[in-house]
């Protein structure tokens, strides 16, 4: 229901804002929690009926990259609408017409409006003709329209305070909207991220490997055609099952990437001396790993792209370098994180490197969707030094 302000005692009134914050910060609690976009929509609506005493209401949104609007969520519609919930989104609509010319945007009054659909249908709208329209917004651009409507209610005896409540229901689900499509576009890139690197490693790692068991399993085929001594065809065969059991042990080490999480609970450089240990017991070659105490936490998306980037690096070192040993270092200042994986193998000319060398690729573009650079110095015979920095704003 309405409330008329002349006709409230005190006592009503402060039980009426009581209930109304209340109910805010339900919507802003139960909001929060949400990831969904159709349950925040849902949620919000439901908290609007309760609060204003109504129980129609549905919302029209623009899709994220643009187009024409549609019926995102909807709470008990009138039986014509709710058998026939493309009704709403047939012909021409007054709302959306006045929402796209600014004219829903005055704050100090509610947009009441002739529902075009309703007005149209002669049963089913259990009395319903009007309906209260708050635009919803993030910064300037366009997300779409909440509609709310109750056969009781005549929106012209709303209240100053009724209103300035109905747009600030409207900025709260606004903010819940713009929120979850930013979580989903980051949802979305951080798959596509993932893809990419399991694609450069796959190409740098397993399908070399196969493509090294192949040749080794032709050579094999060459040498029985060829009538060889038995004992240089088991040699090639016995290359080819190593080769083939190094793949496949490569392959579980990609799987198992995948399903741990990186840090597990540890803060970075607990997190970089536990690999510096782990990679020593597999290669039996030492690795060094110093830094200095008190580094102060950083956000989890850093520390995890941090660890990814020595991870890759001590693999490049494994599968390339031919190393003695390998030096970690993690350091920091107040402006920027650096971290540095340094080792006493081959090297290589950086302008001069083999297509289809994934990993430093690799390096690179972490390095850089983490906002930082990573600098290289390696020379033939001299071993190789990666340096990535990151500037922490």
């Amino acid at each position: 229901m309405v409330y008329k302000p002349g006709l409230e005692s005190d006592a009503d009134k402060l039980r009426r804002r009581n209930r109304e914050l209340s109910i805010l910060n339900a919507i802003a609690e139960a909001l929060n929690r949400e990831v969904d976009l159709d349950q925040s929509l849902r949620t919000a609506l439901a908290q609007v009926a309760e609060l204003f005493g109504l129980r129609t209401g549905w919302i029209f949104l623009f899709p994220d990259e643009g187009g024409a609007p549609y019926l995102a969520a909807a709470q008990e519609l009138p039986p014509a609408l709710a058998e026939d919930s493309c009704a709403l989104m047939e012909g021409g609509c007054a709302c959306l017409d006045a929402y796209r010319h600014g004219g829903l945007d005055n704050r100090e009054r509610v947009s009441v409006i002739t529902c075009s659909r309703l007005e149209e249908l002669t049963s089913g709208t259990d009395g319903l003709r009007y309906h209260a329209s708050i635009p919803l917004y993030a910064q300037k651009k366009r997300l779409g329209v909440l509609n709310v409507a109750s056969p009781e209610t005549r929106w012209w005896e709303l209240s100053a305070d009724d209103l300035r409540l109905l747009h600030t229901v409207g900025d709260l689900l606004s903010i819940a909207i713009e929120r979850t499509r930013l979580y989903a576009r980051s949802t979305e890139l951080g798959i596509i991220k993932e893809r990419n690197r399991l694609a450069r490693e796959i190409h740098d790692t397993l399908a070399q490997g196969l493509t090294a068991v192949t040749l080794k399993l032709e050579t094999a085929d060459a040498l029985l055609e060829a009538e060889s001594h038995p004992a240089r065809v088991r040699q090639v065969v016995q290359e080819a099952l190593a080769l083939t059991q190094a793949n496949l042990e490569e392959a579980r080490r990609s799987v198992l990437d995948l399903r741990a999480a990186p840090l597990e609970g540890r803060n970075l450089p607990n997190a970089l001396a536990a690999l510096a240990q782990t990679w020593t017991a597999q290669t039996q070659r030492p690795v060094s790993f110093a830094a200095p105490s008190g580094i102060r936490p950083l956000p989890v998306r850093l520390e995890v792209g941090l660890y990814r980037i020595a991870q890759e690096a001590l693999t490049n070192i494994a599968r390339h370098a031919e190393a003695n040993q390998v030096n970690i270092e993690l350091a920091a200042t107040p402006t920027e994180i650096r971290l540095t994986i340094e080792d006493d193998g081959q090297g290589f000319d950086p302008t001069d490197v083999p297509p289809g060398r994934y990993g430093l690729i690799g390096l690179n573009e972490r390095a850089r969707l983490l906002g930082g650079s990573l600098h290289l110095k390696s020379y033939p015979g001299a071993g190789t030094r990666i340096e990535v920095t990151i500037p922490l704003n």
